[in-house]
Protein backbone atom coordinates (compact mmCIF):
# COMPACT_ATOMS: atom_id res chain seq x y z
CA UNK A 1 0.00 0.00 0.00
CA UNK A 2 1.34 3.22 -0.86
CA UNK A 3 1.23 5.12 2.80
CA UNK A 4 2.12 8.56 0.81
CA UNK A 5 -0.35 8.36 -1.75
CA UNK A 6 -2.64 8.53 1.08
CA UNK A 7 -0.82 10.72 3.58
CA UNK A 8 0.27 13.84 1.79
CA UNK A 9 -3.35 14.14 0.00
CA UNK A 10 -4.97 13.88 3.61
CA UNK A 11 -2.35 16.24 5.09
CA UNK A 12 -3.00 18.92 1.96
CA UNK A 13 -6.66 18.80 2.60
CA UNK A 14 -6.33 19.01 6.88
CA UNK A 15 -4.23 21.98 5.67
CA UNK A 16 -6.30 23.90 3.22
CA UNK A 17 -9.29 23.06 5.91
CA UNK A 18 -7.69 24.61 8.90
CA UNK A 19 -6.62 27.40 6.43
CA UNK A 20 -10.35 28.00 5.37
CA UNK A 21 -10.95 27.88 8.56
CA UNK A 22 -8.64 30.98 9.74
CA UNK A 23 -9.81 32.76 7.00
CA UNK A 24 -13.65 32.47 7.81
CA UNK A 25 -12.81 33.26 11.52
CA UNK A 26 -10.96 36.38 10.67
CA UNK A 27 -13.41 37.25 7.80
CA UNK A 28 -16.46 37.08 10.52
CA UNK A 29 -14.69 39.27 12.89
CA UNK A 30 -13.28 41.44 10.75
CA UNK A 31 -16.56 42.10 8.31
CA UNK A 32 -18.90 41.58 12.03
CA UNK A 33 -22.16 43.69 11.97
CA UNK A 34 -22.99 44.64 15.71
CA UNK A 35 -26.75 43.73 16.12
CA UNK A 36 -28.27 46.47 18.63
CA UNK A 37 -29.24 44.46 21.75
CA UNK A 38 -32.62 46.29 21.83
CA UNK A 39 -33.33 45.06 18.60
CA UNK A 40 -33.71 41.50 20.17
CA UNK A 41 -35.30 42.52 23.45
CA UNK A 42 -37.91 44.59 21.13
CA UNK A 43 -38.60 41.44 18.98
CA UNK A 44 -39.08 39.47 21.74
CA UNK A 45 -42.12 41.41 23.06
CA UNK A 46 -43.89 41.64 20.17
CA UNK A 47 -46.90 39.41 19.04
CA UNK A 48 -45.25 37.94 15.66
CA UNK A 49 -48.27 38.23 13.94
CA UNK A 50 -46.60 39.50 11.18
CA UNK A 51 -49.59 40.98 10.22
CA UNK A 52 -48.37 44.46 8.59
CA UNK A 53 -50.53 46.63 10.60
CA UNK A 54 -47.63 48.35 11.68
CA UNK A 55 -47.12 49.78 7.94
CA UNK A 56 -43.65 47.22 7.66
CA UNK A 57 -43.13 44.06 6.35
CA UNK A 58 -43.46 42.16 9.48
CA UNK A 59 -42.29 41.61 13.22
CA UNK A 60 -38.37 42.11 12.80
CA UNK A 61 -38.91 45.03 10.41
CA UNK A 62 -40.70 46.56 12.93
CA UNK A 63 -38.30 45.63 15.70
CA UNK A 64 -35.32 47.36 14.08
CA UNK A 65 -37.65 50.63 13.22
CA UNK A 66 -38.47 50.91 16.75
CA UNK A 67 -35.01 50.61 17.85
CA UNK A 68 -33.87 52.95 15.47
CA UNK A 69 -36.49 55.21 16.48
CA UNK A 70 -37.85 55.57 12.89
CA UNK A 71 -40.81 54.04 14.24
CA UNK A 72 -43.59 54.89 16.99
CA UNK A 73 -43.54 52.77 20.14
CA UNK A 74 -47.17 52.03 19.61
CA UNK A 75 -47.37 51.58 16.28
CA UNK A 76 -47.97 47.83 16.73
CA UNK A 77 -51.66 47.22 16.52
CA UNK A 78 -52.01 44.01 17.62
CA UNK A 79 -50.15 44.42 20.83
CA UNK A 80 -52.03 47.32 21.92
CA UNK A 81 -51.49 49.86 25.01
CA UNK A 82 -49.81 47.57 27.37
CA UNK A 83 -47.13 46.38 24.07
CA UNK A 84 -46.86 50.13 24.02
CA UNK A 85 -46.21 50.49 27.44
CA UNK A 86 -43.47 47.91 27.24
CA UNK A 87 -41.63 49.05 24.57
CA UNK A 88 -41.61 52.38 25.87
CA UNK A 89 -40.06 50.92 28.66
CA UNK A 90 -36.72 49.50 26.86
CA UNK A 91 -36.64 52.58 24.59
CA UNK A 92 -36.51 55.05 27.29
CA UNK A 93 -39.03 56.64 25.87
CA UNK A 94 -43.04 58.21 26.84
CA UNK A 95 -45.79 56.84 25.15
CA UNK A 96 -49.38 58.84 24.39
CA UNK A 97 -52.34 57.19 25.99
CA UNK A 98 -54.28 56.13 22.41
CA UNK A 99 -57.91 54.44 22.22
CA UNK A 100 -57.84 51.30 20.83
CA UNK A 101 -59.48 51.20 17.14
CA UNK A 102 -61.79 48.27 15.76
CA UNK A 103 -62.72 47.69 11.98
CA UNK A 104 -66.06 48.31 11.66
CA UNK A 105 -68.42 47.31 8.51
CA UNK A 106 -70.68 50.89 7.61
CA UNK A 107 -72.92 49.07 5.72
CA UNK A 108 -76.49 47.62 7.16
CA UNK A 109 -78.09 46.62 3.45
CA UNK A 110 -78.06 43.23 3.40
CA UNK A 111 -79.77 40.61 0.84
CA UNK A 112 -83.53 41.48 3.08
CA UNK A 113 -83.09 45.50 2.90
CA UNK A 114 -80.87 46.46 -0.64
CA UNK A 115 -82.20 45.59 -3.86
CA UNK A 116 -80.10 42.96 -6.24
CA UNK A 117 -79.24 44.10 -10.22
CA UNK A 118 -78.96 40.33 -10.98
CA UNK A 119 -78.05 37.16 -9.77
CA UNK A 120 -74.68 36.77 -9.75
CA UNK A 121 -73.02 33.06 -10.21
CA UNK A 122 -69.57 33.70 -10.50
CA UNK A 123 -66.33 33.39 -8.35
CA UNK A 124 -67.16 34.01 -4.36
CA UNK A 125 -64.79 36.68 -3.90
CA UNK A 126 -65.92 40.47 -3.81
CA UNK A 127 -62.89 41.76 -5.96
CA UNK A 128 -63.84 39.00 -8.69
CA UNK A 129 -67.40 40.10 -8.15
CA UNK A 130 -66.47 43.79 -8.23
CA UNK A 131 -65.54 43.86 -11.86
CA UNK A 132 -69.17 42.75 -12.85
CA UNK A 133 -70.96 45.81 -13.09
CA UNK A 134 -69.71 46.69 -9.52
CA UNK A 135 -71.20 43.60 -8.29
CA UNK A 136 -75.36 42.85 -7.88
CA UNK A 137 -76.01 44.74 -5.06
CA UNK A 138 -78.44 47.27 -6.60
CA UNK A 139 -76.01 50.35 -4.42
CA UNK A 140 -72.95 50.71 -5.77
CA UNK A 141 -71.36 51.84 -1.88
CA UNK A 142 -73.03 48.56 -0.53
CA UNK A 143 -70.68 45.48 0.92
CA UNK A 144 -70.77 42.50 -1.61
CA UNK A 145 -70.66 40.16 1.41
CA UNK A 146 -68.82 37.56 -0.56
CA UNK A 147 -65.91 37.26 2.48
CA UNK A 148 -62.69 38.57 0.76
CA UNK A 149 -61.98 40.61 4.17
CA UNK A 150 -62.93 37.09 6.08
CA UNK A 151 -60.42 35.22 4.07
CA UNK A 152 -58.00 38.20 4.71
CA UNK A 153 -58.19 38.45 8.55
CA UNK A 154 -55.40 36.29 10.37
CA UNK A 155 -57.40 36.40 13.80
CA UNK A 156 -60.84 35.03 12.38
CA UNK A 157 -62.63 38.26 13.13
CA UNK A 158 -64.74 38.47 10.71
CA UNK A 159 -68.13 36.55 9.66
CA UNK A 160 -70.46 36.68 7.00
CA UNK A 161 -74.03 37.07 7.97
CA UNK A 162 -77.17 35.19 6.68
CA UNK A 163 -78.13 38.07 4.66
CA UNK A 164 -74.61 38.72 2.98
CA UNK A 165 -72.95 41.18 5.08
CA UNK A 166 -69.36 40.96 6.56
CA UNK A 167 -69.49 41.68 10.11
CA UNK A 168 -66.65 42.16 12.64
CA UNK A 169 -66.34 40.39 15.87
CA UNK A 170 -64.74 43.98 18.01
CA UNK A 171 -63.49 41.47 20.80
CA UNK A 172 -61.16 39.50 17.73
CA UNK A 173 -60.26 42.78 15.62
CA UNK A 174 -56.37 43.87 16.08
CA UNK A 175 -57.06 46.85 13.90
CA UNK A 176 -54.18 45.06 11.74
CA UNK A 177 -56.36 46.75 8.44
CA UNK A 178 -56.28 44.24 6.33
CA UNK A 179 -59.65 43.80 5.74
CA UNK A 180 -59.76 47.87 5.03
CA UNK A 181 -56.94 47.31 2.45
CA UNK A 182 -58.92 43.81 0.87
CA UNK A 183 -62.36 45.42 0.20
CA UNK A 184 -62.64 46.64 -3.24
CA UNK A 185 -66.14 48.97 -2.22
CA UNK A 186 -64.02 50.67 0.94
CA UNK A 187 -67.27 49.54 2.72
CA UNK A 188 -64.68 49.10 6.10
CA UNK A 189 -63.38 51.84 8.41
CA UNK A 190 -61.03 52.20 11.44
CA UNK A 191 -63.47 53.54 14.56
CA UNK A 192 -62.51 53.64 18.37
CA UNK A 193 -63.57 50.38 20.50
CA UNK A 194 -65.61 52.18 22.97
CA UNK A 195 -67.95 54.02 20.36
CA UNK A 196 -71.29 52.85 20.16
CA UNK A 197 -72.87 55.36 17.74
CA UNK A 198 -72.19 54.37 14.05
CA UNK A 199 -73.52 55.45 10.94
CA UNK A 200 -74.02 52.23 8.66
CA UNK A 201 -73.63 53.29 5.36
CA UNK A 202 -71.62 54.43 2.72
CA UNK A 203 -73.34 55.24 0.00
CA UNK A 204 -72.63 59.08 -1.72
CA UNK A 205 -76.13 58.95 -4.02
CA UNK A 206 -78.78 61.61 -3.44
CA UNK A 207 -81.59 60.40 -0.99
CA UNK A 208 -83.93 59.74 -3.36
CA UNK A 209 -82.16 57.04 -5.32
CA UNK A 210 -80.55 55.37 -1.85
CA UNK A 211 -84.72 55.15 -1.19
CA UNK A 212 -84.80 53.57 -4.39
CA UNK A 213 -82.23 51.13 -3.61
CA UNK A 214 -82.01 50.07 -0.12
CA UNK A 215 -84.64 50.77 3.58
CA UNK A 216 -81.96 51.41 5.78
CA UNK A 217 -79.67 54.04 4.33
CA UNK A 218 -78.83 57.38 4.84
CA UNK A 219 -80.99 59.70 2.75
CA UNK A 220 -79.34 62.78 3.17
CA UNK A 221 -82.32 64.60 5.37
CA UNK A 222 -79.80 65.59 7.65
CA UNK A 223 -82.12 65.45 10.50
CA UNK A 224 -79.25 63.93 12.65
CA UNK A 225 -77.04 66.50 12.01
CA UNK A 226 -80.02 69.16 13.33
CA UNK A 227 -80.27 67.28 16.52
CA UNK A 228 -77.39 66.63 17.54
CA UNK A 229 -76.39 68.60 20.97
CA UNK A 230 -72.66 67.93 20.92
CA UNK A 231 -72.64 68.90 16.96
CA UNK A 232 -70.63 65.81 16.49
CA UNK A 233 -71.99 65.47 12.84
CA UNK A 234 -71.39 66.54 10.00
CA UNK A 235 -73.18 66.23 6.80
CA UNK A 236 -70.67 65.79 3.00
CA UNK A 237 -71.67 64.59 -0.17
CA UNK A 238 -74.93 62.88 0.51
CA UNK A 239 -73.75 61.58 3.51
CA UNK A 240 -73.60 62.36 7.22
CA UNK A 241 -70.48 61.36 9.38
CA UNK A 242 -69.71 61.64 13.11
CA UNK A 243 -66.68 63.00 14.69
CA UNK A 244 -65.77 60.61 17.55
CA UNK A 245 -64.07 63.00 19.19
CA UNK A 246 -67.15 64.93 19.74
CA UNK A 247 -69.56 62.19 20.20
CA UNK A 248 -70.86 61.27 23.35
CA UNK A 249 -73.41 58.25 22.39
CA UNK A 250 -75.92 59.63 23.96
CA UNK A 251 -78.11 58.00 20.78
CA UNK A 252 -80.18 60.83 20.09
CA UNK A 253 -79.40 60.37 16.44
CA UNK A 254 -80.32 56.57 16.18
CA UNK A 255 -83.83 57.86 18.00
CA UNK A 256 -84.16 60.70 15.16
CA UNK A 257 -82.81 58.56 11.85
CA UNK A 258 -85.74 57.76 10.47
CA UNK A 259 -84.38 54.68 8.46
CA UNK A 260 -82.17 53.66 11.05
CA UNK A 261 -79.30 54.08 9.48
CA UNK A 262 -77.30 54.61 13.06
CA UNK A 263 -76.58 52.00 14.64
CA UNK A 264 -76.23 51.84 18.45
CA UNK A 265 -74.48 49.14 19.70
CA UNK A 266 -76.84 48.80 22.78
CA UNK A 267 -80.55 49.25 23.00
CA UNK A 268 -81.33 52.47 25.12
CA UNK A 269 -84.75 52.85 26.39
CA UNK A 270 -85.39 56.28 28.21
CA UNK A 271 -85.86 55.78 31.81
CA UNK A 272 -89.09 55.76 33.80
CA UNK A 273 -89.48 57.25 37.59
CA UNK A 274 -89.97 54.04 39.84
CA UNK A 275 -93.63 53.79 40.90
CA UNK A 276 -94.43 55.73 44.33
Amino acid sequence: MNIEGILYPAISLGGLGLLFGVGLAFASQKFKVDVDPKITTIRDLLPGANCGGCGLPGCDSFAKAVAAGEAPVEGCPVGGPELAGALAAVMGVEVAGSAKRVAKVICNGGSDKCKEKFVYNGIQDCIAANMVNGGSKSCKYGCLGLGTCMSVCPFDAIEITDTGLAKIIPEKCTACLKCVEACPKNVITMVPYEQEVVITCNSNDPGKAVRQKCSVGCIACQICVKACPEEAIDFENNLAFINYDKCTNCYICVEKCPTNAIEGRFKKTKETPEAV
